[in-house]
């Protein structure tokens, strides 16, 4: 105890000589999103301690407040990281590098200061959602498998709206500032929202649909994640990340079971194989890989390396995915080869979709399989024959580039989100039109 005392004393006063201080915006906060706001937000308000913003911080939660200025060694926040008291936090996660302990210990005995700029200060809540002047981008869509309710991607948020876009039915809150693809488990129960804060740090969402409470929050890496998918029997998540890892995440715990890095870039899609086995991703490296779920080993380059690779999306019943990016064609490959070869070639295409106008960015295979939906850079959205090749529909009416595509459950309509901000659903045979609609509630000008 006197040596602990002797060095918070000791902090304390090489602080007040002048020594520089770390900063709790710069330093800590960081910290505090990456390691600790999974449990504690105001949706999962583990112990009762809120550390998304400094106020619930310095408040602390059951036990009492988070720090003490001045006095590191009296503080919940540097026993709990340094394991003096159980259980050790992060909860089940690898302790905190010594740096970002000393970080924390330092800002506290150097006063405990909070320096985050006023235009950085979060006041987004379940109470005070997102406000929008113009429709967002959108970057992800999701129906539920009841065919009941559209997901679809906000700031911020999940903004949920009935099926045939008559209405908005709730919004999903959380800390993510993108969210970049949404997926429903096969059964309904769970949606799963991959994104997170550039620079910042990546998480996975996963929201009880009943209940529409968020039941995990799983931070993983220091960026934005993409492409989530979920196994068949819902019991894992497969994220991509921009550290050129596939991450697998068991869904009940949380608990990262792998970090797949067999890519050499960004990883942007990723999917299961039928048994969940298997996870196939595609990345920036041009590789569509697939990969072992329970060692996370590499077993095979599943095509030709052609250009970088953006979407994937999988027959609903069998092992094949179509893949698409940079080239502009859509390949439709096995997931596994006559020969097993570790080497990228085309043995296992099945067949090219003709070439798009632009960059592809997004693909969907109806659940009857019978229909394959690609979007990209363009603004229109082109509906293949899944078995044939055959262009079934073109679907028009965007001003811009698309980022989501999503079939019905039926597979009788599909929906489009992208660039403009508008969500658009369409006769998925006829490629008509049904709905144009903005998905977020806009402010009201003065001047209307």
């Amino acid at each position: 105890m006197r040596v602990l005392l002797s060095a918070a004393l000791c902090l304390t006063t090489l602080y007040a000589a002048g020594e520089p201080v770390p900063s709790y915006f710069r330093d800590v906060r960081p910290v505090l999103q990456r390691q600790c706001q999974g449990c504690h937000q105001p949706n999962s308000l583990s112990s009762g301690l809120d550390l998304t913003t400094f106020e619930g911080f310095a408040k602390g939660g059951k036990r009492g407040p988070a720090f003490r200025a001045g006095a590191p060694a009296d503080s919940l926040i540097v026993k709990y990281v340094k394991g003096e008291m159980k259980p050790a936090m992060p909860l089940g996660g690898a302790a905190l590098p010594k740096d970002q302990i000393e970080a924390i210990q330092n800002w506290i005995a150097g006063g405990a200061k909070d320096d985050t700029p006023a235009e950085a200060i979060d006041t987004i809540s379940s109470d005070h959602p997102p406000t929008y002047a113009q429709p967002p981008v959108i970057s992800a869509l999701a129906f539920s498998p009841d065919g009941k309710t559209l997901a679809v991607s906000g700031n911020r948020e999940v903004l949920l709206h009935r099926a045939d876009g008559s209405g908005l039915t709730g919004r999903l809150i959380g800390l993510s500032e993108r969210l970049n693809s949404l997926t429903y488990s096969s059964d309904g129960k769970l949606l799963i929202a991959a994104g997170g804060t550039p620079a910042r740090f990546g998480e996975l969402q996963v929201w009880d649909t009943e209940t529409k409470k968020l039941k995990r929050s799983v931070t993983l890496t220091a960026d934005t994640l993409f492409g989530a998918s979920v196994s068949p029997d819902a019991t894992l998540i497969a994220a991509g990340a921009t550290d050129n890892s596939v991450r697998l995440v068991e869904v009940a715990t949380g608990k990262e079971r792998q970090k797949i890095g067999n890519h050499e870039n960004w990883v942007l899609s990723t999917v299961f194989g039928v048994d969940g086995k298997r996870v196939v991703s595609v990345s920036k490296d041009r590789a569509a890989k697939l990969s072992d779920t329970e060692s996370g080993g590499f077993l095979e380059n599943v095509n030709l390396l052609r250009g970088e690779l953006l979407a994937i999306a999988r027959h609903p019943s069998k092992d094949i995915v179509v893949i698409g990016g940079e080239e502009r064609t859509p390949y439709i490959y096995l997931m596994d080869r006559p020969k097993v070869m570790k080497i990228a070639d085309d043995t296992t295409l099945v067949r090219k979709l003709p070439r798009q106008d632009a960059i592809i960015t997004t693909l969907a295979w109806s659940s009857d399989a019978k229909k394959i939906a690609v979007g990209g850079l363009s603004a229109q959205v082109n509906i293949y024959d899944a078995d044939t090749g055959q262009p079934i529909a073109a679907c028009s009416g965007h001003k811009a580039g698309i980022y989501a595509v999503a079939f019905s459950p039926a597979g009788d309509r599909l929906a489009t989100g992208g660039f403009d901000g508008h969500v658009r659903i369409y006769n998925a045979q006829t490629g008509e039109m049904l709905k144009d609609f903005v998905p977020v509630p806009l402010m009201v000008s003065r001047n209307d």
